[in-house]
This record gives structure tokens, C-alpha cells and sequence, in this order.
């Protein structure tokens, strides 16, 4: 992996390196290169590019309680759904074995 790094010297580039990466991480000795001789772009040019995020406001006390409430809503009409879900399941359970029985059953 080829890295950029701005030092003095190349002595000083590898030493950098070194603490970075560890002693035994580098494999070949740093080269002084011209802007013209990098493959990739430039870190000023990507943070240049980089659009800052706006910060959001925190929220004040009421709105964290309303959004609690939003939240424990939804979860409570989820749960009451699958709850609703497994009465049906059940009764139709209950309701094919009272047919099976009575159909098969005999005095």
C-alpha cells in the first residue's frame, strides 16, 4: 500500500512511519515525490471535496418524552398485531380440532 507522508527527510518520513505502523511494517525506504509523481489524489483535495455536516440541535426534555411515547406507541401496536395474530392462529387450531373430532369420533 502505497502511503503519502510530508516530513523533512526521508529519515524523517520513516521514523513517522515506523511509530504508525510499527518497526518491522515498512518494507522499502521512503522516496521523495513530486505531486505529478502521485498515483492517487491528494488528502487536501479530499477533504476539500468533503461536504461538513450540519449539526443538529439537541432536543429539549418534552420533545425527547413525545418521541419516547412515539416509539413505545409503535411498539406497543406491533406487539398488540402479533398478539391478535396468535389468538386467530390458535382459535383456528382449536376450531380444525373440535371438526377433526367430531368427525371422527364414534359412540
Amino acid at each position: 500500500m502505497k502511503t503519502a507522508v510530508f516530513a523533512d527527510s526521508s529519515i524523517h518520513a520513516r521514523l513517522m512511519l515506523q511509530y504508525q505502523f510499527g518497526m518491522d511494517c515498512i518494507l522499502s525506504s521512503p522516496t521523495v515525490s513530486t505531486k505529478e509523481d502521485l498515483e492517487f489524489e491528494p488528502v487536501e483535495e479530499i477533504i476539500n471535496r468533503i461536504k461538513p455536516i450540519k449539526p443538529t440541535k439537541p432536543l429539549t426534555i418534552d420533545q425527547v418524552r413525545i418521541n419516547d411515547l412515539k416509539r413505545q406507541d409503535a411498539a406497543l401496536k406491533q406487539r398488540l398485531k402479533r398478539e391478535r395474530f396468535r389468538q386467530d392462529q390458535k382459535h383456528d387450531l382449536l376450531k380444525q380440532m373440535n371438526d377433526y373430532n367430531k368427525n371422527h369420533t364414534s359412540y
